[in-house]
């Protein structure tokens, strides 16, 4: 079952505004060369701008818009790129003073949300972390990004915002693959560690934790990249290089179809546990 890639949506995206751009300097009867002559631009701008090949900037589009006449279309555009543009954020924007702030900043949807649908497919969920486990994952990601070292703050504030587990009004169906549970972050005593701390918190009332197997016999789905689901309404995607969130209501659906495929191969309750307990006994 094929999912669209969250970069491409972007992309996507991207180019409706270059579309909408382009509409409006052929109704203004304007050539390309024309409008770049007008605005005092290259005369290559307009060209990239209408391919996406260049994204335009809020005063780009306003300075299109006052050329063809049409200012009336520059707000909506303008909130269009915005919308974009925060869409799809590389990890280096994210983490330029550290990964404290990401952390901090997650908490306000976290505690609106009521319903939360989380796959991972690499490492435990953040909310469902051990300090020692989130330490050790959060060390390893500052490395690679080159990241300001704040880790140790960066842990506390994302302990802190796992409050949601326990407290308030939330519901939590929690995916993750098998290898999840094999691969060691921190080593064998922090794995321990973590592994333990997932057979408690799926003791909880308000967690369902499935885990899919490695030796399912035929996956509906193949893995997919971790995403979480925030009450139907937005999906978070993270990418290697960038964090993406998707807004669209049939790119939702698509990925609450993925999770309920992937739910449907899960094993949970007892079954789990004892995949959860065989990866426990496997680090002695």
């Amino acid at each position: 079952m094929p999912t669209t890639s969250p970069s491409s949506s972007v992309q996507a995206a991207r180019q409706a505004i270059a579309d909408r751009l382009r509409d409006i300097r052929v109704d203004a009867g304007l050539t390309a060369k024309a409008l770049a002559a007008a605005a005092e631009w290259d005369r290559t701008k307009v060209s990239k701008i209408e391919h996406a090949t260049r994204p335009p900037s809020a005063d780009d589009i306003r300075r299109w818009c006052t050329v063809c006449k049409a200012d009336d279309e520059a707000t909506d555009l303008v909130a269009s790129l915005r919308t974009v543009e925060g869409a799809y954020i590389e990890w280096r924007r994210l983490q330029r003073t550290g990964l404290r702030r990401l952390q901090e900043s997650r908490v306000p949807l976290y505690e609106r949300t009521r319903n939360f649908r989380v796959y991972c497919s690499q490492v435990v969920p953040g909310l469902f972390q051990t300090a020692a486990y989130a330490g050790a994952l959060l060390s390893a990601i500052t490395t690679f990004h080159g990241s300001p070292n704040d880790v140790e703050e960066a842990v506390a504030a994302r302990m802190a915002r796992s409050h949601v587990v326990r407290d308030g009004d939330h519901r939590f169906a929690v995916l993750v693959e098998e290898a999840v549970l094999r691969y060691q972050v921190g080593g064998p005593d922090t794995m321990a560690g973590q592994l333990h701390h997932l057979l408690d918190v799926m003791a909880l009332p308000s967690v369902s934790l499935g885990v899919i197997p490695f030796e399912h016999g035929g996956r509906r789905i193949w893995t997919l990249e971790a995403f979480n689901i925030f009450d139907s309404e937005r999906v978070s995607v993270e990418l290697l290089s960038a964090a993406v969130t998707v807004t669209t209501p049939g790119e939702v659906e698509l990925y609450e179809k993925a999770f309920g495929e992937l739910t449907g191969m899960a094993l949970f309750g007892t079954e789990a546990r004892t995949l959860i307990s065989a990866a426990i006994d496997a680090l002695d």
